[in-house]
């Protein structure tokens, strides 16, 4: 990989890793709708800007629904599911168990696209399974309801997130295809339409636990937002154009190890063997799934980015 490629990763991972951090801040004066909705109406904003910067025109090719049902199903779901977990899990905890999308990938594509479901990726599914199971069933977090609630909801977002690399080659690539950075846009816009309602209700259902008048909270929404949301989806898609669709996807194995530390490192919290192993077992079944004997696939953008 080349060294500006790679220095873009752990960039990203970086960021990546510190949005469970800057939910797990906001989410609880917010609450988990709102602060859902301020990170993707914010990372509209910063794209917006981003993009105007850089002076790319906003020509969607009649695809522009297409963008916003992306953005609904994998931007807006996944944001307001994380910000659920928010509220009962460590940062460190919801990051691993995103670590699970690959996974959630490949029984989606087996299940409904068609995808070969082949030996090493069902043995990679088991065994991440299973590193999922260890890393709920034996961490810190003591067993309650609350941390089934988390832990499903992050799960309900790996699924949305593996279905969207199919969904956008369906609506996107096999139809022309589309700048990724418009792509970004427009789903940032459909991700702020689908919360909308949802954190309107919440504000007016439940006005007096939220807390506006924090600056802390703001800063870590700004955080969450354009860093987080607009900087990272454009790093992310610049890799997609550098390397193809395939090597980027390690992201997925390095922000488990960020989301941990800023955790550790900024709120306190506890690092156990079950990180470790539930970590391992997550990471193997990704270098099964994602490497050993893996093909070339269609890139999902369909055009280069300038």
């Amino acid at each position: 990989m080349p060294l500006p490629s790679l220095g873009r990763l752990c960039l990203l991972s970086a960021l990546w890793g510190a949005s469970f951090l800057f939910m797990r801040i906001a989410t609880p004066a917010l609450g988990a709708f709102p602060t859902a909705f301020f990170r993707v109406f914010l990372g509209a904003l910063g794209l917006v800007m981003i993009l105007a910067l850089l002076g790319v025109r906003w020509r969607f090719d009649g695809k522009f629904k297409s963008t916003l049902a992306i953005g609904m199903i994998n931007s807006g779901i996944p944001f307001g599911m994380f910000c659920i977990a928010a509220q009962y899990l460590p940062a460190g905890y919801s990051a691993m168990l995103n670590a699970s999308t690959p996974l959630m990938g490949v029984v989606i594509g087996a299940a409904f696209f068609q995808e070969r479901l082949t030996r090493d990726r069902s043995i990679g599914v088991a065994v991440g399974m299973l590193g999922v199971g260890v890393l709920v069933g034996t961490g810190p977090v003591a067993m309650s309801g609350g941390l089934l609630i988390g832990a499903i909801a992050c799960l309900v977002a790996a699924a949305c997130y593996g279905l969207g690399g199919f969904i956008v080659r369906r609506w996107v690539a096999e139809r022309g295809g589309l700048d990724a950075r418009l792509i970004a846009l427009g789903s940032q816009f459909g991700a702020t339409l689908l919360l909308a309602p949802f954190m309107f209700g919440q504000v007016a259902l439940t006005p007096h636990a939220l807390v506006w008048d924090d600056p802390g909270v703001w800063w870590a929404m700004l955080a969450l937002g354009i860093a987080c949301t607009s900087l990272a989806y454009l790093l992310y898609f610049r890799l997609v154009e550098d390397l193809g669709p395939i090597k980027p996807l390690t992201v997925t194995m390095l922000v488990p190890l960020f989301g941990v530390l800023w955790g550790t490192l900024f709120l306190g919290e506890q690092v156990t063997w079950a990180h470790a192993v539930g970590g391992s077992l997550i990471g193997l079944a990704l270098w099964l799934i994602l490497f050993k004997r893996h093909r070339a696939t269609p890139a999902i953008t369909g055009k280069k980015i300038a």
